[in-house]
């Protein structure tokens, strides 16, 4: 192990419990040990991945948030008895490890429930509502400390919580507490006074306008998480450990408004100054650590950072705060393991907190102890699996419900939290396969393959591996991207995989000595068919040579692509303007909100020119005709046009049962859908 990390692998203490080491595995929706989305149990899904992160020397666990009360079913988490029976024994293999875990506890999300189409038709019609509440009851799930909007769904409004409801659910949690300490359980986490959760927007003076003993002044808005530890500590005992998920500063400028890091702004959620006092109360409270970064929904970037935020973005909040309370305090937010542990060695944070890494590698940490560092595959921060809740203009929540459902699986490793759908088993009758195309798609196909027992051969008509990724990774932001392309290089070279570069292969008879062959050839740039469009470049050909833009360039195309490519320009110096058909950036069902709000908000921020539901007409030398949502011409002065109107698969090859197109070939999509087709088709041959 390298010795600048030693730091991270002492032992330490979170009240009188001893955790061996400073790597705390932080709680991510889709995680809890009791289920989600679905009336509460024992999850043992979300037990096997703990069991397998344990066993590979993490310190602590942190499931993600256990509701003391479905979502589904309306049942309080306390009455299930028989869960905790089986938690007791699952915490029994856990401890053999010597790994330590807590148990988070949510009181909810108000306002910022991820309500999707048909809970929004629940919450309009009052009646149908009441009907379906014994199942689900979003007016309950969606209730806030006043009546506020709701972060999914702006026209529409969460009620306000009642006294009785209020009282009910920190009798749960005292009640819940006490059953996971009896279940061996080494402490457990309330949730949250962060991020804009139900607990957070008590706090808050922008979303809690109430008049009784929960609203007004600093000690009531803090009252509700304040009453919750003492009657955890009241029931369980002054020792049992009582962690807090908490966020330094809300980062947040208003309703659907985050504060991008550097911008001067005004805060309406929790200041630092603030802060300093709130840290302080809850300590003497009764809560034994503070487990931090910053945001709110409101400004989600910050408690789940895309590529586009800073590393370790929350660490100088989160130093700042520790200089005023005595408990540990654990720093989250894209971190680096040698800036974490150098903020150790010099007791600036207690722990480093570390989230979505764990599910693309599960064994990253044992990786760094036996210096296997480089074939830790990377987390690139893309949420397209861990976290997929899309929200744009007019929308709810418009991810698929299987997302909503199956949070917290990976992108880029299918067996996460996806049961036993994609176990690696050994061919029973080993195969020759040839893989037309070295991208992504294809290095991971011949990877599978080869781990199954099949002789994997990859033809690659270009010089080099990595595909259209290359090019697509061709951002100062896209270093992880890098990372992974590297990492899929070395697994090619680690597992011997025979590579045929400079290799293209035109017809199939070619490969008649192989049993299966998967077409990876990727896709083409679609093109506008209008005057002028010799001057247009595509996405992949700027991204390949970005000298041949100039000053000011139109994007056309407000994908994620074109905003990406926009806020390249922007890091760049150079002035973009965004032409979009639709009626917002980034109108699509698999980008994460906290991934799409970041560019949106950046934008505003930089004066972005941005025409939305126009379409460009013609381009005459470096005029460009539009024609906005009025179908209004319009001219535009450029000096460089790029589009990012998407791509087309090629079906360059004739299928049949022994040929499989994968990846942009089979469906235009990103890196989840390339991978876990692949999944697909390679573990069924």
């Amino acid at each position: 192990m390298d010795q600048k990390l030693e730091a991270l692998f002492t032992p330490w203490k979170i009240g009188n419990c001893e955790i061996k080491n400073r790597i705390v595995m932080c709680p991510m929706g889709g995680t809890s040990l009791f289920g989600w989305m679905e009336p509460n149990h024992f999850d043992k899904v979300a037990a096997d991945l703990f069991l397998e992160i344990a066993k590979n020397n993490v310190g602590l666990i942190i499931p993600g948030i256990a509701p003391i009360k479905d979502t589904i079913g309306n049942r309080w988490l306390y009455k299930n008895k028989k869960m905790f029976k089986e938690l007791k024994s699952f915490m029994d293999e856990i401890h053999k490890t010597g790994a330590k875990l807590f148990i988070q506890l949510t009181a909810g999300f108000g306002r910022s429930f991820a309500v999707t189409d048909p809970l929004v038709m629940l919450l309009k019609h009052k009646v149908i509502g009441k009907i379906a509440s014994p199942i689900i009851n979003p007016s309950y799930l969606t209730a806030a400390p006043s009546e506020l909007p709701l972060r999914w769904k702006e026209d529409m409004k969460s009620r306000a919580l009642t006294k009785k409801e209020i009282d009910e659910m920190i009798y749960a949690f005292k009640e819940t507490a006490k059953l996971c300490k009896e279940a061996g359980v080494d402490g457990v986490e309330v949730h949250a006074v962060h991020e804009g959760y139900l607990l957070d927007q008590f706090t808050h003076k922008y979303t809690n306008k109430r008049t009784d003993e929960y609203g007004g002044s600093f000690e009531n808005r803090y009252r509700f998480p304040v009453e919750i530890v003492k009657a955890i500590k009241k029931e369980c005992g002054e020792d049992y450990p009582v962690s807090l998920r908490y966020s330094v500063v809300s980062k947040t400028k208003g309703f659907g408004e985050g504060a991008l890091p550097g911008e001067e702004y005004i805060e309406v959620g929790r200041d630092m100054l603030e802060s300093e006092k709130a840290a302080k109360y809850l300590e003497e409270a009764g809560y034994d650590m503070l487990n931090a970064d910053n945001g709110t929904y409101d400004a989600w970037y910050w408690a789940h950072p895309p590529g586009y935020m800073p590393k370790n973005c929350n660490l100088e909040d989160v130093k700042h705060i520790k200089k005023f309370v005595n408990i540990p305090v654990v720093c989250a937010g894209r971190m680096d393991v040698y800036t974490a542990s150098e903020a150790i060695k010099n007791n600036e944070i207690d722990a480093m907190g570390v989230a979505r890494q764990f599910l693309v590698d599960h064994k990253w940490v044992s990786k760094i102890i036996d210096d296997e560092m480089l074939d830790i595959m990377p987390c690139i921060c893309c949420h397209n699996g861990c976290f997929n809740l899309s929200h744009y203009k007019g929308s709810s929540n418009a991810s698929p419900l299987s997302d909503a459902r199956g949070m917290s699986r990976c992108a880029l490793n299918p067996q996460t939290m996806q049961g036993h759908k994609y176990d690696l088993i050994k061919a029973k009758k080993p195969k020759k396969v040839a893989i037309i195309g070295g991208g992504i798609g294809g290095m991971e196909a011949a990877r599978v393959l080869t781990l199954r027992g099949h002789k994997a051969v990859i033809f690659e008509k270009s010089d080099k591996l990595g595909g259209v990724f290359i090019e697509a990774s061709n951002f100062d932001f896209k270093e992880k991207d890098k990372a992974l392309i590297n990492w899929f290089n070395r697994q090619i070279t680690k597992l011997n995989i025979e590579v045929n570069l400079n290799h293209e292969i035109k017809e199939l008879n070619e490969l008649k000595d192989f049993d299966e062959i998967i077409v990876a050839i990727g896709s083409k740039a679609k093109k506008l068919n209008i005057k002028g469009n010799e001057k247009i470049i595509d996405a992949i050909s700027y991204l390949d040579n970005k000298e041949q833009v100039g000053d000011k360039v139109l994007i056309i195309g407000g994908g994620l692509t074109g905003c990406e490519i926009a806020y390249d320009l922007i890091n760049n110096g150079k002035t973009p303007i965004i032409i979009e058909a639709l009626n917002d950036l980034i109108v699509s069902n698999n980008v994460c909100l906290a991934n799409s709000s970041y560019l949106r908000d950046y934008f505003k921020y930089k004066n972005v020119e941005i025409h939305l539901e126009s379409k460009v007409k013609d381009i005459n030398g470096n005029e460009v005709t539009y024609l906005d949502k009025d179908n209004k011409e319009n001219k535009l002065i450029i000096d460089s046009v790029i589009s990012a109107i998407g791509y087309t698969p090629l079906k360059t090859f004739k299928k049949s049962r022994h040929v499989h197109y994968i990846g942009d070939a089979y469906k235009v999509g990103n890196l989840r859908t390339v991978i876990w087709r692949t999944w697909d088709i390679v573990t069924k041959l």
